[in-house]
């Protein structure tokens, strides 16, 4: 199919190394595009060099299970990097055979580079991680509101098809749904922030409530890691195996086969426990 429509061009929608390692199958002659920042990321952040290590190494109890069910299933050691060659700076247009495609940056948001394809005579759009459908979003860089943002951004365009980063084909009810979870974490994680609650214990105790269903609840740490630091400019930053391991410890104590299996922890607070009115 590809030696009849040969690839010309390829875009990264963001930096993750689930989106990019497969550069190096496509042809030498073959355009890939991205927004700044991604490059930079493959080489000193996410490199498939650095996972190989990950999965290989004995992080402890709790972390390493979590990392093996992750990363387990996938090799990395044999992963050539081809890193992007065209920086998407601006909204631009490709033509694509005799089709014109929209390249809209519209991060930070999931990550700091995120990019939507739009195919405007197909009424299509490639959504990237801004959506995922069926399991629950992860925000690594944020702000929120750029994130929802972005997510506005996909509505006005008006798609009939939208096609997610990780999940099934959707629609703007698929947008709409992970809005709403953006928004019901933010909600709860400023409520915690201004009670004097910290990340960690924030997204041990929040309602999961109508989206208890989605796969990989613990990313919701990181994400309330990231809202907290848009919260207060001076909390440090985290390192990577700091978010790898609450993660792994929210999994531990209320994912798939923990106790608290769906349901809120005794972590010290609840959303309900701060609004009670006193008296």
């Amino acid at each position: 199919m590809t030696a009849q429509r040969p690839i010309s061009d390829l875009v990264n929608t963001h930096g993750n190394g689930d989106h990019c390692f497969g550069n190096a199958l496509v042809p030498e002659h073959t355009r890939i595009h991205a927004a700044p920042g991604v490059s930079r990321h493959l080489v000193e952040d996410e490199s498939p060099q650095f996972l190989a290590q990950v999965v290989s190494v004995d992080l402890g109890p709790v972390l390493t299970p979590f990392i093996t069910r992750a990363f387990g299933p996938f090799r990395f050691d044999d992963i050539s990097l081809r890193t992007p060659d065209r920086e998407i700076t601006g909204p631009g247009t490709l033509t694509v055979g005799d089709r014109e495609v929209h390249l809209l940056p519209l991060g930070p948001a999931h990550t700091d580079s995120d990019v939507v394809v739009h195919i405007p005579d197909a009424a299509a759009v490639f959504a990237g991680d801004l959506l995922f459908i069926g399991s629950t979003p992860i925000m690594w860089a944020g702000p929120i509101s750029s994130w929802i943002a972005a997510l506005d951004t996909i509505i006005a365009l008006d798609p009939d098809v939208i096609v997610p980063g990780h999940g099934p084909v959707t629609d703007l009810d698929g947008v709409n749904e992970v809005r709403a979870y953006l928004h019901h974490v933010e909600a709860q994680a400023r409520t915690a922030f201004a009670a004097g609650i910290d990340w960690k214990h924030a997204a041990l105790g929040m309602d999961l409530d109508r989206f208890a269903s989605l796969s990989d609840a613990e990313r919701i740490t990181v994400t309330t890691y990231n809202i907290y630091r848009d919260l207060d400019p001076d909390l440090p930053q985290a390192a990577m195996v700091d978010l790898f391991t609450g993660m792994a410890e929210w999994d531990a104590t209320r994912g798939t086969g923990s106790p608290q299996a769906g349901g809120v922890v005794n972590s010290g607070w609840s959303i309900s426990r701060i609004q009670e009115p006193s008296g």
